[in-house]
């Protein structure tokens, strides 16, 4: 399969030009490369994440994982886990810093995400935070939209923290973030702080959401027509960039999770990111995808309407008011996700332990 050249490729087409821009779904240095050489501007991490690159590049790493653990002889495996994990993004934050650089520090950010056990802990959230964003100066951290969530970004916003709402999948979700980033960002603008070279955004995961009532309608044996459910995701994303629009957030929507071409195809021309994993750009940059804007076109009324009436967990995530914040824990996909990210995570501590006390 021949790659396009960066110049040509559907991937640099989506961007140039545009207000739209594409991150790598990932800090593997042979996978952020690439998706440079193609436009990208960005990239993001988490437990699953950096779990599956260890899997895929172990070899490259278990020579550094065995010096982490005999540089620090007092620390725990998680102690250890965390200091690859910071190494890790660090050197796809070095990567993305002329790029930080040349776009006047408003572009080449990587996303590092916060603990995912402390997802109900607004002071641990916020403490990691802080700490994640003296790492680097292009360090962008990723923090859950969970109901103590929204109350630390809120609160690191204030401190100056780039945040990227992570687990998100509904308007009332975006909705949430964005006006505590606002709140934040008046807070510190208060405080005597200049606010303008500040980048939030707001995760939509809008594979995941389609993922979750994909569950359901096995579950409950629900019909539906097939396709639509491939539809779920796009239009919950295209309908909370209408109001974000509308209502001037200063944070911008970054859709994730991808599962097909629509997740691209239907979000090109937006003011929004694109954070796309390796295998997908690849793909896309060899398909015969139209690259045309495609942000404001509607999906179809009666798409919508489908799902609208026969999937509650639609509603809850289409629906400004569909939930409160305290409902936020409790939704299929943020319990789904989060549940993945705490195993991923437990999984990258086992490993840590097999070189702290190799199995006998």
């Amino acid at each position: 399969m021949t790659i396009a050249p960066a110049n040509t490729s559907p991937l640099h087409r989506t961007v140039h030009g545009a207000p739209t821009d594409v991150w790598n779904d990932s800090c593997s240095p042979r996978e952020l490369e690439y998706a440079i050489g193609n436009g990208a501007v960005g990239a993001t991490t988490n437990p699953s994440i950096v779990l599956a690159v260890l899997k895929k590049e172990f070899d490259a790493w278990k020579g550094r994982i065995k010096a982490l653990v005999e540089e620090n002889p007092t620390a725990t495996e998680d102690e250890i886990a965390w200091k690859l994990i910071e190494e890790m993004g660090l050197r796809g934050a070095e990567m993305l810093l002329p790029v930080f650089e040349r776009e006047g520090h408003r572009k080449g950010r990587l996303s590092m995400q916060t603990n995912p056990v402390s997802y109900m802990n607004v002071a641990s959230l916020v403490e990691q935070a802080v700490h994640f964003a003296t790492l680097a100066p292009n360090i962008q951290v990723k923090i859950p939209a969970t109901s103590a969530g929204i109350a630390a970004i809120e609160e690191v916003t204030r401190l100056g923290v780039n945040i990227n709402a992570t687990v998100s999948f509904t308007l009332p979700q975006a909705i949430a973030v964005a006006e505590a980033v606002e709140r934040g960002l008046k807070r510190r603008a208060a405080e005597g702080h200049d606010v303008s070279g500040m980048t939030p955004v707001c995760t939509l995961m809008i594979g995941r959401l389609d993922d979750w009532l994909k569950a359901v309608a096995a579950k409950q044996g629900i019909i539906t027509t097939p396709g639509h459910l491939d539809w779920a995701g796009v239009a919950t994303f295209k309908k909370a960039y209408g109001i974000f629009k509308a209502r001037g957030y200063r944070t911008r929507l970054l859709a994730a999770a991808y599962r097909h071409h629509l997740h691209w195809s239907q979000l090109i021309g937006g003011d929004v990111v694109l954070t796309i994993p390796y295998e997908w750009q690849v793909q896309f940059n060899n398909s015969d995808v139209e690259v045309k804007p495609r942000i404001d076109r509607p999906v179809d009324p009666a798409i919508v309407d489908d799902l609208y009436k026969k999937f509650p967990d639609f509603r809850r995530a289409y629906d400004e008011d569909g939930m409160t914040v305290a409902e936020f824990d409790r939704y299929g996909a943020t319990v789904r996700t989060l549940r993945a990210f705490i195993e991923a995570y437990r999984e990258l501590t086992a490993l840590v332990r097999n070189t702290m006390l190799p199995p006998v």
